[in-house]
């Protein structure tokens, strides 16, 4: 049987057990042929509706790490017994570093680096381009609304704005009738404005539209909610930032 636990067990664990510290220090442990298809057919038994993608040496030793497809890393030993959720931190001096969300960061970058800005609807920096974010939207989402207002103070400080879509009520919702319409538009920037105000739009909801891959690689990015905000390392930040906040989140000074 296996045990799913949660990352805060498996801190506690840590700080308790001065011999995970001492096998640490020995190296990772090794991933065999064997140790790899114990792991996958444990969690295939367990979690049958998530793949595999892959099984890695964890961060010390006698601990691998599960990744599963569009879901957490799971961390275990070599038998598969049990698995903690959640993410793995660091201690760095004074602070703490999210293991995970580095490694998401790295996988992340190449992904949205590889979408056509054609698809996006983007609202130019003013001047010289000094950064560039990604923005998964939804039009009725009061926080994306809100974001949206502060678009003109980014673009000023030399921000690029690209929206991607991301209807919180899924696909053939509503929601995603009007983002549909943004994007089919012949002045989308515009017809965005539109419906991030509040007004009724008119128009086509065109076919081989963008909103289904976006909507499905928001899922793959680890979008819960809207707005979720993407830098170009693939750093995400959720949820309503004021502009002078989030110029600052950039690395940019306002």
């Amino acid at each position: 049987m296996v045990k799913l636990l949660s990352s805060a067990f498996l801190a506690a664990a840590m700080a308790f057990s001065s011999g995970a510290f001492a096998q640490a220090a020995t190296g990772v442990a090794k991933v065999t042929p064997e140790v790899e298809a114990r792991l996958k057919a444990k969690v295939a038994a367990a979690i049958p509706h998530m793949a595999v993608t892959s099984v890695t040496n964890g961060p010390f030793s006698g601990i691998y790490a599960v990744s599963l497809d569009n879901g957490p890393v799971l961390y275990t030993d070599a038998t598969g017994e049990y698995l903690v959720a959640g993410d793995l931190y660091r201690v760095e001096g004074q602070k703490l570093v999210n293991v995970a969300e580095q490694a998401r960061q790295s996988e992340r970058a190449p992904l949205l680096a590889a979408q056509d800005a054609a698809e996006m609807i983007v609202f130019p920096a003013k001047g010289k381009t000094r950064a560039s974010i990604y923005v998964f939207t939804d039009v009725d989402c009061g926080y994306c609304r809100k974001l949206h207002r502060e678009v003109p103070a980014l673009n000023d400080a030399g921000i690029e704005v690209r929206y991607l879509a991301y209807p919180r009520a899924g696909l053939r919702s509503e929601s995603y009738n009007k983002l549909a319409r943004a994007w089919c538009s012949d002045t989308p920037t515009e017809t965005l404005t539109r419906l991030k105000n509040g007004q009724n739009v008119t128009g086509e909801v065109c076919k081989n539209n963008p909103i289904d891959a976006q909507y499905r690689l928001g899922g793959e990015l680890g979008v819960r909610g809207t707005p979720a905000i993407f830098l170009t390392n693939g750093e995400l930040i959720s949820g309503y930032r004021p502009a002078p906040e989030l110029i600052k989140a950039i690395g940019l000074e306002s």
